[in-house]
């Protein structure tokens, strides 16, 4: 039963506390005390950590049924002390970070969401494990750009642009691309994103270009990708792919400069980070050559400011951020930490467990 320290500040989570523990339970011998983490207002929880998410949970943890959130904190703060295991997503609590990784008894952390750069620092300088959805996003992100590719190197984009006028409509007018056999593709860093997009373009027999100063040519060659400066990628590729870290060093590189340098009927596509382009530059080169395509997941800001030329110029596809996980693909991400935490119990090494060298690298 919910106790009397579930108040208002400390709401119950959508399951029953007596619903019955399955046969799973029993598998491992024993199930840690564990909690959940929330911040008031956030819409991603309850489309993460959805209730058949959690019961899957409950066989595996005594998962208590109140939410840990900043107002809460303090009237569960004694019973936190039991705490094993904690559980979050997108909205876990970064402002309790330090108190929570002083927990006596806690050894892991499952968050069900993207990087785990914000919150995994003071619970791996305690020696807690922190697992992270970051590897599970990768894949919806790498998925999102392959469709992209797939596409713009068909010439999809800008044939259908010339589609919606009689006069450029016609099979032998309208534009179309190289086709994706033999074609160039740069991809621009390459992390967990990039080398899940370079395995599902194998199929494709594509050229594929990456920028990456952190890869060594060892890695390079057993990933089947040849390293470049930017200024190749650009020059070469038909379509550029941007995957840079989120680092405060890397805003604005992409450029006018760069942008002009790209092969007639280029795309560029961006899942990044919006910051990461120069958009006045890429604005004006995007006037300027009307053969280019820019497909945009991410601006900056989002979305792009009322009056942006980003909404009008025909040559921009913009979408709202939708690369990630988004609907039934959010499963996936609670599918993978409650593999990890069947690991954990049986005392398996995590396969997407986070080090703090990890850290430095992570967007």
């Amino acid at each position: 039963m919910i106790t009397s320290a579930s108040t208002a500040a400390c709401p119950p989570i959508p399951f029953s506390s007596k619903a019955s523990v399955g046969k799973n339970a029993g598998l491992i011998g024993r199930r840690p005390k564990a909690f959940l983490l929330d911040t008031p207002g956030n819409p991603f929880f309850h489309e993460v950590l959805r209730p058949d998410a959690l019961e899957r949970l409950r066989q595996l943890l005594e998962l208590d049924p109140r939410i840990v959130t900043p107002d809460s904190f303090p009237c569960l703060a004694k019973d936190l002390a039991e705490a094993e295991v904690l559980v979050g997503t997108w909205g876990f609590p970064v402002q309790l970070a330090e108190e929570l990784a002083a927990l006596p008894k806690l050894r892991l952390v499952l968050y069900a969401g993207g990087t785990v750069k914000g919150i995994a620092r003071p619970f791996l300088e305690r020696g807690i494990e922190v697992v992270g959805g970051r590897h599970t996003n990768a894949v919806a992100v790498a998925e999102f750009c392959l469709a992209q590719i797939i596409l713009s190197n068909k010439g999809y984009f800008r044939n259908t642009r010339m589609c919606r006028r009689p006069e450029t409509a016609h099979q032998l007018v309208a534009y179309t691309g190289s086709g994706n056999y033999g074609a160039t593709v740069a991809l621009v860093g390459y992390g967990a994103i990039a080398r899940h997009l370079r395995g599902l373009l194998r199929h494709l027999h594509l050229k594929v270009l990456a920028v990456d100063p952190t890869v060594d040519s060892s890695d390079a060659e057993n990933e089947g990708i040849e390293l470049v400066s930017l200024e190749r990628a650009f020059e070469e590729a038909l379509l550029v792919s941007n995957h840079l870290p989120n680092f405060p060093s890397l805003q604005n590189v992409l450029g006018a400069e760069l942008f002009r340098r790209m092969p007639e009927g280029a795309t560029f596509i961006n899942t990044g980070r919006g910051q990461q382009v120069d958009e006045a530059g890429l604005i004006e080169v995007l006037r300027e050559r009307t053969d280019l395509t820019a497909l945009l997941d991410v601006t900056n800001p989002e979305p792009p400011l009322p009056g942006s030329p980003l909404y009008d110029l025909p040559n921009v596809q913009l979408s709202s951020h939708i690369a990630g996980v988004v609907g039934n693909e959010r499963r996936r991400l609670t599918d993978a930490i409650e593999a990890e935490c069947k690991r954990y119990l049986q005392g398996e090494k995590l396969q997407h467990a986070t080090r703090l060298e990890d850290l430095e690298l992570m967007g």
